[in-house]
């Protein structure tokens, strides 16, 4: 079987408003050409944007500094509450469904029987057992990574254009250093992953697939025994470092020829935003982040050698050197995701026992490997990791013909947290006996984003404008950050 690879050149790119196809001036014709390698353009583009509303931000006395960051683990397809975070062990099977529970470091606390070494350091995990996720939907996956309701495609047709989290951190904070994209995602497919909308494809995720060698999975999670090239930051052929300097000095003779008629100082200073974004382009520091083989063996062999699990290694590698948002996308499939769990009779996901059990370890292992990582290079405390889905599932076992399966239930949903130098050790919200409503302390998407642009020191009171100009605010339904995480 042919598997048919993710990330191609059939999707919006990050350079669509800049007309890269349109010749003006001093250009390079080449299809791949910089468009691959920049990672935020070339020559000015989108680069000194973000570092000049970096320094715009420092000058009006807003914190930007740090290293500030987020990795969000996305499971995308919407793994069930009840079978990972908030079991049912008194209650009949059709609703506790086929697992155990262990119990946890946290007196009382029990969590699926498949999560021990998360259990074990529990200590250092939040877990909300209460968030609305009404009106959530996958393919795309947008509510929940946009934290707007209106954020849904298939009813709203404008709700692919409302811009992610993500996104709102790359315009607000840009990256924690120049040198690096401030959001890069690691893509199965495009209906997983929050893109800007109405930001511009500029604040779209830098797609790190194709930036490092990583193993290709088919569609059902098989090891193909193929690596991606890794090769997205080899020079293009007959354009090199040297052409590179030739280009920021012709730059620079032609903004000094305009300096005259600047009034108010800003063509000087786009002369150095101009000279920080090709010195991104042609400089070491994303390579080296994207190079996993500069880490110890001893890493990488603790991280292990399962695709997502690199990834994650990857994560913290970007984020350490800069970048302020990555999203791992933690599905095999493209379509609706591996963690949609419907039942054995349906392909390709399964069930319960057969479909979420061998999902279970594996994502065991890598959260917690990551946040222990984080730990020890005394990282955890500036980058908050979050793992989440789309929606529950439903609670009762059986769906579409199946027994073993669980439908969507965009009604409540289960998600975990670490770091960020936040509170931890805790367990917030409750659902109902069944698993089936909330019980108590609603958590709404908007408060996740706040809680989100608090930690990156993004003003809550921000908007982002839709075509029409009007403004919106990045934070919905009177969102508030998580008290019991501050």
């Amino acid at each position: 079987m042919r598997i048919r690879r993710s990330v191609g050149h059939d999707h919006d790119h990050a350079f669509r408003d800049y007309h890269a196809r349109e010749v003006e001036g001093l250009s390079i014709i080449s299809r791949r050409g910089m468009i691959k390698a920049g990672l935020a353009g070339i020559a000015g583009l989108s680069a000194p944007m973000l570092l000049r509303r970096r320094a715009e931000a420092a000058k009006a006395r807003r914190a930007t500094g740090g290293r500030k960051s987020v990795i969000l683990l996305w499971m995308a397809g919407g793994p069930s509450h009840i079978d990972t975070w908030d079991p049912k062990p008194d209650r009949p099977y059709i609703n506790r469904g086929p697992f155990e529970v262990t119990q946890t470091k946290l007196p009382g606390v029990l969590l699926c029987e498949h999560l021990p070494k998360q259990a074990a350091m529990l200590d250092r995990f939040t877990i909300i057992r209460s968030v609305d996720c009404e009106k959530s939907n996958h393919e795309p996956n947008k509510v929940m990574q946009t934290a707007h309701r209106d954020a849904a495609p298939r009813v709203n047709p404008k709700g692919d254009l409302i811009p992610c989290i993500a996104s709102i951190a790359a315009r607000f904070r840009g990256p924690n250093h120049p040198a690096m994209p401030p959001y890069v995602a690691f893509q199965r497919s495009r209906s997983h992953i929050g893109y800007a909308g109405y930001l511009g494809k500029r604040y779209d995720p830098f797609l790190g697939n194709d930036a490092a060698k990583l193993p290709i999975y088919d569609l059902v999670g098989g090891d193909t025994g193929q690596t991606t090239s890794g090769e997205l930051f080899r020079p293009v052929l007959g354009l090199n470092v040297e052409r590179l300097s030739d280009r920021k000095e012709l730059l620079g003779k032609l903004d000094r020829l305009r300096s005259d008629l600047d009034s108010d100082g800003s063509m000087e200073a786009l002369d150095s935003y101009q000279q920080q974004a090709i010195d991104m382009v042609i400089g070491r520091q994303a390579q080296e982040a994207f190079d996993l083989a500069q880490e110890p063996e001893r890493t990488r062999e603790r991280f292990g050698k399962h695709l997502w699990c690199q990834q994650a290694l990857l994560a913290r590698r970007l984020v350490e050197r800069g970048v302020s948002f990555v999203t791992l996308d933690l599905s095999y499939h493209t379509a609706s995701g591996t963690w949609d769990t419907h039942g054995d009779n349906i392909p390709p996901y399964g069930g319960i026992s057969k479909g979420l059990g061998p999902l279970l370890p594996l994502f065991d292992h890598l959260i917690t490997t990551l946040v222990g990582d984080l730990e020890e290079r005394g990282l955890l405390d500036d980058v908050l990791v979050i793992a989440m889905g789309e929606f529950g599932r439903t609670p009762n076992m059986g769906t579409q013909d199946s027994t073993d399966g669980r439908n969507h239930w965009p009604v409540v949903m289960s998600m975990c947290l670490a770091g960020g130098g936040l509170r931890h050790g805790q367990v917030i919200g409750a659902t109902e006996r069944d698993g089936g409503q909330i019980r108590e302390r609603r958590v709404t998407p908007g408060d996740l984003a706040a809680t989100i642009y608090r930690h990156l020191e993004v003003p809550l009171d921000a908007t982002w404008q839709d075509n029409r100009g009007r403004p919106h605010s990045i934070v919905q339904e009177n969102g508030q950050p998580i008290a019991e995480l501050f």
